[in-house]
């Protein structure tokens, strides 16, 4: 639990810190697709793409998309084991609960679609269809959502833990 936890913040720093800003430092000040939660339009998929030029979509492709690739499966798995270890030390695992635990692998599914999405747009660069980043924009906005959900629910699981824990003393 700890590893997948632990490789997954490394791994979300290093693009936070290094990737990210070497594809931006090509986009004139525009975000990401991975960095818009909310969602965007087919018509600034094409700006960003457009701006990013050949060698930002190279970075784009070949250097952030890489680690994005791994930090999914780190997330969800990681984030998984907490919530069911934390869920199992309050007894709580057992009942309808443990589907709170697929939140974070929902995130890390959503989030392999999105890459999906954003490579071929990449690589169909100028002839990128309306459909194409609609549909990427959405698991963009799935992502963003489950991700979001995923904290809340461990943040009220820590604080009821942290409650239990408190009260047994």
């Amino acid at each position: 639990m700890l590893l997948f936890f632990i490789l997954a913040i490394i791994i979300y720093v290093l693009m936070l810190t290094i990737t990210i800003p070497k594809v931006m430092s090509f986009s004139g000040g525009l975000k990401i697709l991975d960095m818009m939660p909310a969602g965007y339009t087919p018509e600034y998929v094409n700006t960003l793409l457009n701006a990013l030029g050949e060698a930002g979509r190279n970075a784009y492709l070949y250097n952030q998309i890489p680690l994005d690739l791994m930090y999914p499966l780190l997330f969800g798995v990681g984030n998984c084991l907490i919530l069911a270890y934390f869920l199992n030390k309050m007894g709580k695992l057992e009942g309808n609960l443990f589907y709170l635990c697929l939140v974070p692998l929902f995130a890390g599914l959503f989030d392999y679609l999105e890459n999906s999405g954003i490579i071929t747009l990449l690589i169909t660069y100028p002839e990128n269809s309306v459909v194409m980043s609609q549909i990427t924009n959405i698991f963009s906005i799935l992502k963003s959502i489950a991700t979001t959900l995923y904290f809340i629910i461990v943040i009220i699981v820590l604080i009821a833990f942290g409650i239990r824990e408190f009260v047994k003393q």
